[in-house]
């Protein structure tokens, strides 16, 4: 977009024209002795000025909507920035909690008493909880501890029933 240069419109010449025309018409109509009567090149002058002036008006509002874009399209772009960021620390976390959930599972099926029995490991945000059925006492204890061990755990609720 080229606002440097401005090259009024034919409806803007037309309107400019009418106006000096009524100008020279109510100037006419008044016919004081005082003032002379403006010249055509007088006229002429008054109607390129005006002209002049309305393109500068012109200029001035179009680089102010350009100002004005350009920092809509910057704050737009900083709000993406920002939603892509949280979006990716979400699932970051998720994958978190999923590598812990794969690796607290793993350590419990590695375990002679836990395996044969359904562990169910849910993580959330690294809290890991342990439901399901424990051979024993001894065997609960270790399931948690096998959690507690897990790199990015943060805490452990053990709700796993010991079989009688």
């Amino acid at each position: 977009m080229n606002i440097g240069h401005f090259s009024p419109t034919a409806s803007q010449r037309i309107w400019t024209i009418l106006g000096v025309t009524a100008l020279a018409f109510g100037l006419a109509a008044c016919n004081k002795q005082e003032q002379p009567q403006p010249t055509v090149g007088q006229k002429l002058d008054s109607a390129v000025q005006q002209t002049e002036q309305a393109a500068a008006d012109a200029k001035v509002k179009a680089e102010e909507a350009l100002k004005n874009a350009e920092t809509k399209v910057e704050e737009g772009a900083a709000k993406v920035q920002s939603g892509a960021q949280e979006m990716g620390t979400a699932a970051m976390g998720a994958v978190d909690d999923a590598t812990i959930t794969a690796q607290v599972s793993a350590g419990l099926a590695k375990d002679p008493d836990l395996s044969a029995f359904k562990i169910d490991v849910d993580t959330r945000a690294g809290a890991v909880t342990l439901s399901g059925p424990a051979p024993n006492a001894s065997a609960s204890e270790r399931a948690e501890s096998i959690a507690k061990g897990v790199k990015g755990v943060m805490s452990v609720t053990n709700n796993l029933k010991v079989a009688s």
